[in-house]
């Protein structure tokens, strides 16, 4: 785990109705950026989710995730981070169908140009398998 101490670190936060990707400083707790299924942006959504009958459990998706991981690159990228590290472990653990959703973040988040060390061993567990 050395090499999340010396990077900032990527925690993702999930509820059925949210999903927040904050990013720390290394060694301390202080969120250098923050995107969120909350913000402005995916207000009218939610609503409509909220008015939809039969409810939803859920209230954001893979498609969500994704805009939400884009938001959190070009965020990070104005404040000049170029690499970030998650926690592996963490993000295996987490149930399959969680773990589906939040895959376009990371996948966003490269496409930006946002490094993820750790990430690899995502993708050879993936979606496909479970």
């Amino acid at each position: 785990m050395s090499a999340t101490q010396s990077q900032h670190v990527l925690r993702l936060v999930l509820s059925c109705r949210s999903l927040k990707a904050h990013v720390t400083q290394p060694g301390t707790s202080y969120i250098v950026a923050m995107a969120s299924s909350t913000e402005q942006e995916f207000l009218i959504q939610y609503r409509s989710k909220l008015d939809q009958f039969p409810r939803s459990r859920r209230f954001w998706d893979a498609k969500v995730a994704s805009r939400v991981g884009e938001k959190l690159g070009f965020r990070l990228k104005e404040i000049g981070i170029q690499n970030i590290a998650i926690d592996v472990d963490e993000e295996i653990s987490r149930p399959m169908d969680r773990r589906r959703l939040v895959l376009p973040v990371f996948d966003s988040l490269r496409r930006v140009g946002v490094e993820i060390d750790g990430a690899e061993r995502l993708s050879e567990i993936g979606p496909n398998q479970g």
